[in-house]
């Protein structure tokens, strides 16, 4: 029984279902967009083990940044979620630390074993990056005012990101060579890149107002704390009307083409969902309610992240 607390405690530790979210992005990205465009050339085995790799990659780099957040932010846990707290409750704190270098070390070796070191050094440095970027975002750049979110929001797009620059050399001559699908894909990863960093972004600052009273206490200097709690949710609310404008001009052009079924799907299950968001924004009080709103705005990432089946199904046509 013990065994099997620890064991739960580790995956609670490293957010189970943000990895498989990450995944299943990754997955939907490399199956329905990539392969959608270039199906049956992409699918070959060295694709599918590069693939394969810079997912778990991607997988274990987030979950050694999420072990190493809960680490540093024990006394800000047992103020804001006290019912959740791991470190040093279950899994003692020299052991968190240790999976913590496990994990992004591993991650680091499956980066290196994916992709040939001269012509992707990139990904390398990028993915390396993002280990010691996790690191001093857990310390010290989450309690700033916006540094953090949109650290987070930039390595949330970076999901994406990272399998779009897999496919390609970085070079001068590859980008003034690309042809017609490579064009597309990179409009295709760019739209996706943006929609993860500002749903991202808009969630983070939600999640600040959500734990204000813990992150007040130790001094943190997150947007609610120095702005306040309105300017916070003017914040928010203007980066919902750019979504929604973005989103809603993207379905008026892709109308013309049939896509009828994306645009109906994208306008029930991420319009009007960020809609309900923005209108319950500024009525929000307690940290019930911010709670209630992250939630849906997480549920309108994987929503919006499911829309890339849309490509898969009218690319096959």
């Amino acid at each position: 029984m013990q065994i099997l607390k620890i064991l739960a405690a580790f995956f609670r530790l490293v957010r189970w279902p943000n990895l498989v979210f990450i995944a299943l992005t990754q997955v939907l990205f490399e199956y329905c967009v990539y392969r959608g465009i270039y199906a049956p050339v992409a699918d070959t085995q060295g694709e599918t083990r590069q693939f394969v790799f810079l997912l778990l990659a991607s997988v274990l780099i987030a979950s050694a940044g999420y072990i190493i957040n809960d680490y540093f932010d024990l006394n800000i846990d047992q103020v804001n979620k006290p019912d959740k707290v791991v470190v040093n409750v279950i899994i003692s704190r020299r052991w968190v630390i240790f999976w913590h270098m496990f994990l992004s070390l591993l991650g680091l070796f499956f980066t290196v074993s994916a992709l040939p070191i001269a012509n992707y050094w990139h990904l390398v440095l990028a993915n390396f990056a993002s280990i010691i970027l996790l690191w001093f975002y857990s310390t010290n750049l989450k309690k700033q005012l916006l540094i953090g979110n949109v650290l987070i929001s930039v390595l949330t797009a970076w999901v994406i990101l990272v399998i779009f620059f897999a496919k390609y050399p970085l070079s001068i001559r590859s980008l003034l060579l690309a042809d017609h699908n490579e064009i597309r894909f990179f409009r295709f990863a760019v739209l996706y890149a943006s929609f993860a960093f500002i749903i991202s972004l808009i969630r983070e600052v939600v999640k600040d107002m959500e734990d204000v009273e813990g992150d007040r206490k130790y001094g943190c200097r997150t947007m609610p704390i120095l702005w306040g709690m309105n300017a916070s949710k003017v914040f928010v609310a203007v980066w919902i009307i750019v979504l929604v404008a973005v989103l809603s001009v993207l379905q008026v052009y892709v109308i013309p083409f049939g896509w009828w079924h994306s645009a109906l799907y994208c306008l029930l299950l991420i319009i009007l969902p960020l809609l309900w968001v923005l209108r319950k924004l500024f009525k929000a009080k307690t940290p019930d309610d911010f709670h209630q709103l992250s939630t849906v705005v997480k549920l309108v990432m994987f929503t919006g992240i499911l829309s890339m089946i849309f490509f898969r199904i009218y690319f096959s046509q």
